[in-house]
């Protein structure tokens, strides 16, 4: 399964979830009306009144109690999506996790932040945040809505317990939930099964009000009982709400355990290490504190965790994760033998042909694999990531973690060749940033160059934790910038245009209200003149020649198996890139998927591709919200 048939697969879960909730609410409706039926029953009874159980059925208290129902159930599922509209890091806080600083120095965290650096160049994403909870268990978690709001969650006992190897193959698995779409699934999963459980909270408050009412009205001469229909009144809505509990753990069931699996084999995918991951779990089984975890809320989000976090119980049967020694035969039986050791992972080999490693000015890419690749790295792109780490010099290594430090390298960047524009954009620095950045930005320039076109975007992800760190006006001065050095020459490069469009989707969630795009189009039927613009301005920006450009053009409308018209070249251009690429996050992943594979075969219809084109492509996948590995010759 590629990462376009992962999201829609997620989608059709997403659908799943729907039924089985209208139909714990259905259930949920009908005990809240029998609950309130009989208490009104009981009252009539206690007073006096005749009885029949003909008056069971009331089609007013009915309309009542499915209105009412309705409303609870709702607003308490959309304010607890609310609550978690920030996403991943409103998960790990709820958790109890705590922000990992980039420049941390504690060793364990460290080499946590180093192992989730390597992941995230290698997957083609922003470098996510990392939240420690200081719990001795095993476990981790992803959540987030995007790529750009994703954090990853880690155990202080996962980071301490786990050889580097094993905590890899564990950020493997993590890093395929990011990619495959299912941590959006996940948090809306947390917000609609608050509104079914929320019966039961009502219940339990109405037991405790009225216990408490009741223990006062004895010594006001109250000995009639006359509370007792309310209480078992809370008692039975609480015994409704265990419908929920029932469904919630069935729905968490249902949506979880076979992405676990999925998860497991990209992990092994990923890392060509099936020992680390599989090490992992076998120690997990060997663990005092296994897997568990004591936050109050993990049973609501225990369908995130890595491994089950919750005790063992009747009702493990709908458990949200496969038995550990389900997960580890189908990783490696081997691991199951109690003689079995994790066996050394052998050094990684140089990547050849990897743009920024190697230094190639261009290579040749196979247009169906380079689509292939999305969202799903492989051990050559965690390689290539290891090794583009390894290469850092000290001073950008240690400017990146920190948000002055990784607004400096941005800028440094940004700087151009020439000195004439180089000066003007310092001019318009000036007065703008403080002059610590300036310096930074001056000393860091020599070492940033020296990484090579290929490290350009890498270094850029890097910078996105640190970049987050900043308020709201910095981050508006630091946008405009940006802006005004790209524009200094008064024109606009492949890699300038990959930047800034990097930079603003993985930021701007950040610090303002970002609407997630709506899937309006399944077919490219709609798309047609956004499909002309984008194809037309990509054969127009790799064409030396009018005829060039045609060819290339001819070769996505190809690929897209579309008819399409040239756009004349005083109509192409970045609004008319952006203009396309907003209109195509409507568009199902099945027809985002056609579109990238028409851009690739645009850019490489001369069979080859520079490192700036690369770095464009990437970025229009990123755009697609399509993460894309470094490209390979």
């Amino acid at each position: 399964m590629d990462f376009f048939e992962s999201q829609d697969v997620a989608r059709r879960k997403t659908s799943l979830l729907v039924v089985y909730y209208m139909l714990a609410v259905a259930l949920i409706i009908v005990g809240v009306y029998l609950a309130f039926a009989a208490t009104f029953l009981g009252v009539q009874a206690k007073t006096g009144g005749e009885t029949d159980i003909t008056q069971l059925w009331n089609p007013l208290l009915a309309l009542c109690v499915v209105g009412g129902t309705l409303a609870i159930v709702l607003l308490g599922s959309v304010f607890k999506i609310a609550q978690l509209s920030s996403g991943g890091e409103s998960v790990a806080r709820m958790l109890g996790g705590r922000p990992v600083e980039p420049h941390t120095n504690d060793p364990q965290e460290r080499k946590v932040l180093n192992v989730v650096e390597e992941m995230a160049i290698a997957s083609g994403i922003p470098v996510p945040p990392v939240f420690m909870m200081d719990e001795a268990s095993i476990n981790a978690f992803a959540a987030g809505f995007s790529t750009s709001t994703a954090v990853i969650g880690v155990t202080r006992g996962c980071v301490e317990q786990l050889s580097r190897d094993e905590l890899q193959g564990v950020m493997a698995h993590e890093f395929s939930h990011i990619l495959n779409g299912d941590m959006r699934l996940n948090i809306r999963l947390i917000g609609v099964l608050h509104g079914i459980l929320i019966i039961a909270l009502i219940g339990y408050g109405i037991v405790r009000t009225t216990a408490g009412s009741r223990h006062r009205s004895r010594s006001s001469n109250d000995k009639n009982g006359g509370n007792m229909p309310i209480v078992v009144l809370g008692i039975v809505l609480m015994a409704v709400g265990y419908i929920g509990v029932f469904f919630g753990k069935l729905i968490k069931s249902a949506v979880s355990r076979q992405r676990e699996f999925l998860a497991d084999a990209s992990a092994v995918q990923f890392t060509r290490n099936p020992q680390g991951i599989g090490g992992a779990l076998k120690k997990i089984g060997g663990f005092a504190d296994g897997s568990r975890m004591d936050s109050s809320h993990a049973e609501e989000a225990s369908h995130f965790f890595f491994a089950n976090g919750l005790r063992r119980s009747f009702m493990d049967m709908m458990a949200t994760h496969p038995p550990l020694e389900a997960r580890i035969q189908r990783i490696d039986a081997s691991l199951l033998a109690d003689a079995g050791t994790v066996a050394p992972v052998a050094a990684p080999s140089p990547v050849a042909g990897a743009a920024g490693v190697s230094g190639l000015s261009s290579f040749a890419v196979a247009p169906e694999q380079v689509v292939a690749s999305v969202g799903m790295p492989r051990a050559e792109h965690l390689d290539y990531a290891r090794q583009l780490l390894a290469a850092l010099p000290d001073s950008v290594n240690d400017a990146i973690r920190t948000p002055t430090g990784a607004v400096a390298c941005v800028y440094a960047l940004l700087q151009d060749q020439d000195d004439a524009v180089r000066a003007r954009q310092l001019a318009g620095l000036q007065g703008q940033v403080a002059d610590e950045v300036l310096m930074q930005m001056k000393a860091l320039a020599g070492p940033v160059a020296a990484l090579g076109p290929g490290g350009r975007l890498p270094l850029a992800d890097l910078c996105v934790v640190a970049l987050r760190g900043l308020d709201a006006a910095a981050y508006a001065g630091f946008s405009t910038c940006v802006a005004a050095m790209v524009s200094a020459d008064e024109q606009v490069d492949l890699f300038e245009y990959a930047l800034q469009r990097m930079l603003k989707r993985n930021l701007l969630p950040h610090f303002e209200k970002v609407a997630a795009p709506a899937i309006r189009h399944k077919s490219l039927a709609p798309l047609q003149d956004a499909c002309s613009a984008l194809l037309s301005s990509l054969a127009y920006w790799g064409a030396d020649e009018t005829g060039d450009a045609e060819q290339a053009f001819q070769a996505g409308t190809d690929a897209l198996a579309m008819p399409l018209s040239l756009v004349a070249l005083d109509a192409c251009g970045l609004n008319a890139v952006d203009t396309a690429l907003d209109a195509m996050l409507a568009a199902s992943h099945a027809v985002r998927k056609r579109i990238l594979d028409a851009c690739v075969h645009c850019v490489a219809s001369d069979n080859r591709v520079t490192v700036a084109e690369a770095e464009l492509i990437r970025a229009i996948a990123d755009a697609l919200e399509c993460p894309m590995p470094p490209l390979f010759g």
